[in-house]
This record gives structure tokens, sequence and C-alpha cells, in this order.
């Protein structure tokens, strides 16, 4: 049984969460054709995922260490994942910047909520619902063409998403949260989708020394890959659990940076 305080204050956000869902839908659909427009650009951008590994199948048999089959269930769970992130993340914390150089931060620290939340979560992408129909789409599709699948073993990913996609958040978080102290900080979208790029390919094409990188120190790996990799390699029981001691150590340290982060802020109305 939940403690009546924590009851009280899941309740709260959870309506205060509908609320942004409605508000974002009215907005998007007040804009029908960019609605429409960015449901399209999505499809091609899956689209463009797929046909570059189909390509590179047509002439090697294996990337890293996986075939074309496992290498599809892999962006299937890719899909996935990029798929919340584009609904409830993308919109909020690319546009992060924009709201400390034009002091709409300060309106936000106002709110009687956790500011956190209020910044991570405030606009929802109701376009991008459509994406995540296609991802698990595909992925369903890729998983029913494997040969020989463990479906005890898929059940691995309902623990290791989660996971992958609390790191994503943290990491793309600290980096929204860096402009804070910049202030004057473009650039740092363009770090942020460096690192997002090399957790859009399987960890076991990269050498040896940055595999290890990305799985532990900018641990971009652990959001696809290790989720992939329970469904189709032997298990490794340390990868996961790494994984799974990973996604609150990173909540937490992003969650202190944060409040580091407020402590250099410099109001606009200052």
């Amino acid at each position: 049984m939940l403690a009546p305080e924590l009851k009280k204050t899941l309740i709260k956000y959870l309506v205060i969460y509908k609320a942004f869902i409605k508000a974002s839908a009215i907005a998007e659909i007040e804009f029908r054709l960019n609605f429409i427009m960015r449901i399209f650009n999505d499809i091609i951008w899956y689209a463009a995922q797929i046909f570059t590994f189909e390509v590179l199948f047509r002439h090697t048999k294996l990337i890293g260490s996986w075939d074309i089959y496992q290498t599809r269930v892999f962006l299937g769970v890719l899909f996935i994942i990029d798929a919340f992130y584009m609904i409830f993340l993308q919109e909020n914390l690319d546009k992060f910047s924009e709201k400390v150089r034009k002091g709409e931060l300060d309106l936000l620290l106002t709110k009687p909520v956790n500011s956190q939340f209020m910044i991570s979560f405030q606009r929802v992408s109701v376009s991008c619902f459509g994406n995540l129909m296609i991802a698990f789409g595909w992925f369903i599709h890729s998983l029913l063409q494997l040969q020989d699948v463990s479906w005890g073993r898929v059940l691995w990913i309902f623990l290791l998403i989660p996971c992958g996609f609390a790191i994503l958040y943290s990491i793309r978080f600290a980096i929204a949260a860096l402009s804070i102290i910049l202030v004057r900080a473009d650039n740092l979208q363009f770090v942020w989708y460096q690192l997002y790029r090399l957790g859009m390919r399987p960890d076991s094409i990269y050498l040896r020394w940055l595999q290890i990188i990305i799985l532990t120190i900018l641990p971009v790996g652990l959001i696809a890959s290790v989720p992939a990799r329970a469904i189709l390699d032997p298990p490794e029981f340390w990868v996961y659990a790494w994984s799974i001691l990973a996604a609150p150590l990173a909540l937490i340290l992003t969650s202190q940076f944060w409040k580091f982060a407020l402590t250099k802020y410099q109001s606009a109305s200052s």
C-alpha cells in the first residue's frame, strides 16, 4: 500500500499531466497541416534507419555480431525508446536553452510543482503517438522473423527498456540543464545528438575501448543495445544488473545536478 502522502502526490502529478496532454493535443490539432507533416517526417526517419541497415546487409552477413534479423529487432527496440523520447521529452528539452535566454524559466520555477518535472514534461507531442504504434509494429514483426527466439527472454525488455529510457532522459536533461550555466549554449544540441547517434547503433560494432565508454562513462549503449542483447545474445546478467543500477543512479545524479544548476541561475527579472 502506498503511503497517503505519496498517493496524494502521485494523483496530483497525474492530474497535472492529464492537463498537459489535453493542452498539447489542442495546440497541435489547431495546426493540422503541421500535425500531418510531423507524422510524415517521422515515418521517413524510420524508413531511413531501416534502409541504411538493409543496404549494408546486402554487402555483409554480419554487422558486429548480429545478422539482419537480429539487427531488425535492435531497431525495433530503438524505435520504441525513441518514440517515448519524441512524445514526452524532445519538444521540452530541445527548447530549454531558449526558455533560459527569454526568461520563460522564471515562470516555471514559480509553479507549486517540482521544477524539473515542469520543464521535462510540460508539452506532449501527441502526433508522435503514431511513432509508438509503428515502433511496436516493427518490433513484433522483427521478433516473428527470428528463427530461435526465447519468449521468456523477451520479458526482460519490460525492465530494461524503462531503464534505457531513464538513462536517455538523464543524459538529455543534464545536457539541457548546462544551458543555465552557459546561458548561450546552442551547440549543446549538437553534442546531444552526436552522443545519441552512438546509442542508435549496436554497441558491438564499436572498438572495445569505445564500447566500454558508451556502456559506462557515457552510457548511451544502455539505451537500446542492452535491451536488444537480452533478447538476441546469451544472457549477460552483469550487463543487465549494471543497466538496472545505472538508471536510478542517473536519475539521482541528474536531480542533484539540476539543483546545482539552479544555484547558478540568474533570473531574467534580476
